[in-house]
């Protein structure tokens, strides 16, 4: 018993002395704490992750860049797919998904991060018999690759 207790201990003191905590709750300092997001695109899905995270993370977002001490610059915010293997009947079987995203970050004065291009990509196969289950695939894919995006700029904001 008395063992169990001081493994947990141990385990909870290391843990919390790192520095660890939980994806998607580390707090934004000061110059990122209203946020304003600039993009042409407010119904991406990388627009919608971005926007989570930052409240997640303790951001109050703003309809005006006026009254933001952060404004994040989205100016790319692109996705889509590209073959990667094709058969000997010359028939896609296995494609890439991609998400690519170009931001910038300002304050009222200067720009604080220069504009940043990031691209993450994800592979699936395809399979012609089931066309709605592998196209349902692909916008989980790009889903997960827009969350992933929002949390890398985001894990950039916070160290501002």
């Amino acid at each position: 018993m008395w063992l169990r207790v001081l493994a947990f201990s141990m385990t909870a003191i290391s843990v919390s002395s790192c520095g660890w905590h939980l994806q998607g709750t580390s707090r934004l300092s000061e110059a990122a704490a209203v946020t304003y997001i600039d993009t042409e695109d407010r119904y991406s899905d990388f627009h919608r992750a971005l926007r989570e995270r930052l409240r997640a993370s303790g951001a109050r977002l703003v309809e005006k860049p006026e009254d933001a001490t952060a404004i994040v610059r989205i100016r790319e915010d692109q996705s889509g797919q590209r073959v990667l293997v094709v058969s000997a009947r010359n028939t896609p079987e296995e494609y890439e998904v991609f998400y690519r995203v170009e931001y910038s970050v300002s304050n009222q004065t200067e720009q604080v991060i220069e504009p940043h291009r990031i691209e993450l990509t994800r592979e699936y196969s395809y399979d012609a018999t089931a066309v709605l289950a592998k196209q349902k695939e692909q916008a989980v894919l790009r889903e997960a690759l827009a969350r992933d995006l929002a949390g890398l700029v985001v894990r950039r904001l916070s160290a501002l």
